[in-house]
């Protein structure tokens, strides 16, 4: 039977040639002589008709998600993509091209470690927050939100999921192992060696369990550390991780994973995706931007259907959405020139922006909950992108510039400390090859072991990334405290519902004055700049406030009350 694919309402047959993991054809699986592409159907298309089409272009389709009219498709045609943008029940075709240029870097997300200034006072400057597990005197953002209150209330469920969507989790770290969930784990990312290296394994799809960008493991530490008197705990301690692997090694996004992704969470009853990450390889993608090719344009309308698409199917089956907002320091409302894209391909070039046709995905997709990051004292982030038209709520992402003019300015301590894989720490030069901290790391990075030799290792990073995160944790809470069982012996709550009652239950942040903050003491120039509009309830810097856990599990629900 033909499956058909509306803008409203995605139609929800089964995955008809993925694997029974949920996965696609790995990378390695095609001919060394073609090329591997994503092809989008236009709305109202059949499945069937849009595979013939596929067909007729002259591609071979690999895997299909019928639920979002997104097919995997090989070609040896050098004319493939034009072909695809001709026929008229395609939308597009997004290629899969090497590049040889180096992986992608987020020199935000580590700026302590390209600053010389900050290691040497870290360790003096370490916020005191609530010690709970022994490094958790270190998460000022587990003070910030009040996590360390709302545990005594509710810890969180077991039965309720959290999927990381990120670049893997490390199963092996012993604050992840006792909430990690085997079952559903699941890798969407096969390596691509020009980006990600040599595959460690023949099918160059990882394991689950494993993580070789450390990107994920960090960001499922901050969801949900066990709070077992060792390492540090999570926002929800008690909550069950998901690993939805659709990010590269390198950390790289791209559409297909980050789609099958979202589709197996809705198939599969998770109730709280983070995806601290945006869609690769167009930091916007538009309908029809005049800087770009119309085979480019045919591509970013592809991504902003098929993304669309995934995020209604996932929460239309009940999953809450979370994304980090970005750390462009970028209003998103009026965004300026694009001149990091395309980052995976080809050389960027710039790109203006048209707000009414770019978006920046998935936080600005359908149903995200998006987060801007603050640091210890509370302020914006300098890179953290903001505005009135995106934001949902502010959390504890990290600032190593935070604190000018006293003892912690350009601290690693002022950053978000989570777990991270000890190979990855071993390959950036902080942990030797006996797993031992590096001199003149002692204060960025941390190892605590059992007394059977068992270890975990820890680290600083900021961003967004860090921020969304500490969100998804209390959305986790908020499931725990007020979820009902479901049928089919499932446990969840309304998305709607849990995003109503995280805004209700922020704590209110008004705009700083000057509304125009400026970030020259932190060394930034005028490109930083940014004005702040909105009141109190609601503003372009926090949103409805600064997620507040022990707040949302101790303030009854009330389903139709305004945030």
């Amino acid at each position: 039977m033909s499956t058909r694919f509306t803008a409203g309402a995605v139609a929800t047959a089964a995955v008809l040639a993925l694997t029974a993991s949920g996965l696609g054809v790995p990378a390695s699986a095609a001919p060394s002589n073609s090329r591997t592409f994503t092809v989008v159907a236009e709305d109202g298309v059949a499945a069937d008709t849009a595979v013939a089409a596929i067909r007729a272009a002259g591609g071979t389709v690999v895997s299909r998600s019928d639920e979002v009219g997104m097919f995997q498709v090989t070609s040896d045609r050098a004319d493939f993509a034009a072909r695809a943008i001709a026929a008229p029940t395609l939308i597009g075709a997004a290629e899969q091209k090497a590049i040889g240029r180096k992986p992608k870097l987020d020199r935000v997300e580590q700026e302590h470690l390209l600053a010389a200034a900050g290691a040497a006072a870290a360790g003096a400057a370490a916020k005191k927050g609530a010690k709970l597990d022994p490094l958790d005197d270190k998460l000022w953002g587990l003070e910030m939100i009040r996590a360390d209150k709302a545990r005594k209330i509710e810890p969180g469920d077991r039965r309720v999921t959290v999927g990381v969507l990120d670049t893997g989790v490390d199963a092996s770290n012993p604050d992840i192992a006792p909430n990690f969930n085997w079952s559903l784990s699941r890798n969407f990312a096969p390596d691509l060696t020009d980006v990600d290296g040599p595959c460690e394994v023949p099918s160059c799809l990882d394991p689950v369990g494993t993580d070789d960008g450390g990107h994920g493991t960090h960001v499922a530490g901050t969801i949900g550390a066990a709070a077992n008197g060792f390492g540090l705990s999570g926002v929800a301690p008690n909550v069950s991780l998901v690993e939805l692997k659709g990010g590269q090694d390198s950390g790289y996004f791209f559409l297909d994973p980050v789609v099958n992704a979202l589709v197996y969470a809705g198939r599969s009853g998770i109730d709280v995706v983070n995806m601290s990450f945006y869609v690769d390889p167009w930091l916007y993608n538009c309908t029809a931007n005049p800087a770009d090719s119309p085979e480019d344009q045919a591509e970013q309308r592809a991504i902003i259907k098929a993304m669309k698409r995934a995020l209604v199917f996932a929460h239309n089956k009940g999953v809450t959405l979370v994304g980090a907002l970005g750390n462009g320091n970028d209003d998103l409302g009026a965004p300026r020139t694009d001149v990091s894209s395309p980052d995976y391909g080809a050389d960027p070039y710039p790109r203006p922006i048209d707000n009414e046709s770019c978006w920046d995905l998935p936080t600005e997709g359908p149903h995200v909950i998006g987060v801007s990051s603050v640091g210890p004292s509370g302020k914006k982030s300098d890179f953290s992108n903001y505005g009135t038209e995106q934001i949902s709520v502010a959390a504890p992402g990290g600032w190593f510039r935070d604190g000018f003019g006293t003892d912690t300015f350009r601290t690693d301590a002022n950053m978000i400390l989570s777990s991270y894989p000890k190979h990855v720490l071993q390959e950036e030069g902080s942990v030797d090859a006996d797993g031992n901290i590096v001199a003149g790391f002692e204060d960025s990075v941390f190892k605590q072991c059992k007394a059977n030799g068992e270890c975990g290792y820890y680290t600083y990073l900021q961003g967004t990334s860090m921020a969304s995160p500490h969100a998804a944790g209390v959305a986790a809470l908020i499931v725990s405290r007020y979820g009902k069982p479901e049928r089919r012996g499932g446990f969840g709550m309304s998305p709607d519902l849990v995003e109503q009652h995280l805004y209700r239950t922020a704590a209110e942040h008004a705009c700083p004055e000057p509304r125009l903050q400026q970030y020259r003491n932190e060394g930034r120039d005028e490109t930083y700049d940014a004005y702040c509009a909105g009141g109190v309830n609601f503003n372009g810097f926090y949103g409805y406030g600064i997620v507040d856990a022990y707040a949302a599990v101790k303030t009854p629900l009330k389903p139709n009350a305004r945030p």
